[in-house]
């Protein structure tokens, strides 16, 4: 598990090989990825976007930008998180995913929170330290 916390709001993210969605010798690797988003703080708060970093082993990197995350805008109350999963493929066998979240407080601040990298690494790569 990897782990960041960010005004207040705690980011966990858990990624998983799916050995059984990946295609090796198509140099098709498939993770899931799941992410808890915890509110710390003592004021609601609300993920209006995404922004992910994605780096395959090869150096090749891809943003994704977006609305909220999986169709969602969720909003956490004090105490209260939010989980959801989703999925990562890459053309090498590890690669390594980091982004941020934008949040807006009740009284209307914008909240840039980090998501922690974490490494995407398949039984077909060999552990390295990044």
């Amino acid at each position: 598990m990897y782990e960041a916390v960010t005004h207040q709001i705690r980011v966990r993210v858990t990624p998983e090989y799916l050995k059984e969605q990946s295609e090796p010798s198509d140099n098709y690797f498939f993770w899931a990825y799941k992410v808890e988003i915890t509110n710390l703080g003592k004021d609601t708060v609300q993920l209006k976007t995404r922004h992910w970093r994605i780096t395959d082993a090869t150096g090749r990197t891809e943003e994704v930008r977006g609305p909220g995350v999986i169709g969602e805008q969720p909003v956490l109350e004090p105490g209260k998180s939010f989980t959801y999963s989703s999925g990562c493929p890459l053309k090498t066998p590890q690669g390594l995913m980091v982004g941020s979240f934008q949040m807006v407080d009740g009284d209307g601040h914008t909240l840039d929170v980090a998501i922690p990298a974490f490494s995407l690494d398949s039984p077909f790569s060999r552990p390295t330290l990044n």
